[in-house]
């Protein structure tokens, strides 16, 4: 018997302000389509009250959220994938983030939207869960870090090599 296998549909990170911190879209919506799930969810999400569960059925879909600091991390799910399931997924990424920034804040993402993708396409890839070990995502980040300073070194040095040679 084979695992059911979650597919999650999107990916949506969004401030107390509405604001939008970092999309990833895993099934395929047009621009105006994404424009319009962004400004529908960002509505329900941020008027529910806390004490209300994190799940809310949306056009036959499941939206997943957890808010952690000002942040909103929301998930889309098919209406019957697990829903506790996504939650775990949720706090795994955060806590990835957590262990990356230093507990992660909104300026962390905006500044480094870079990274948050980064991370968020080693631990889930094609809308399921790629990697489950927060070891293995850190060792993984840490060798992409270690890679873009060793090009910067050298863009560095082909610079000063150029400059030496047009003086």
């Amino acid at each position: 018997m084979f695992p059911i296998l979650l597919m999650i549909h999107f990916v949506l990170l969004i401030s107390r302000q509405g604001k939008v911190r970092l999309t990833k879209w895993y099934s395929p919506y047009s621009q105006k389509e994404r424009t319009k799930v962004i400004r529908e969810l960002s509505g329900v999400i941020l008027t529910r009250g806390p004490k209300l569960c994190n799940f809310v059925e949306w056009r036959g879909l499941k939206v997943v959220y957890k808010r952690y600091a000002s942040l909103y991390f929301c998930m889309c799910i098919d209406a019957d994938d697990n829903e506790l399931e996504i939650l775990e997924i949720i706090h795994h990424f955060v806590e990835i983030l957590d262990r990356y920034f230093g507990s992660v804040c909104e300026l962390d993402l905006i500044f480094n939207f870079h990274k948050a993708f980064y991370i968020l396409d080693e631990t889930l890839i094609a809308g399921e869960l790629q990697e489950s070990s927060k070891k293995t995502v850190a060792r993984l980040i840490a060798a992409q870090d270690l890679l873009v300073e060793n090009a910067k070194e050298q863009a560095s040095s082909i610079t000063n090599m150029i400059a030496q040679a047009t003086k």
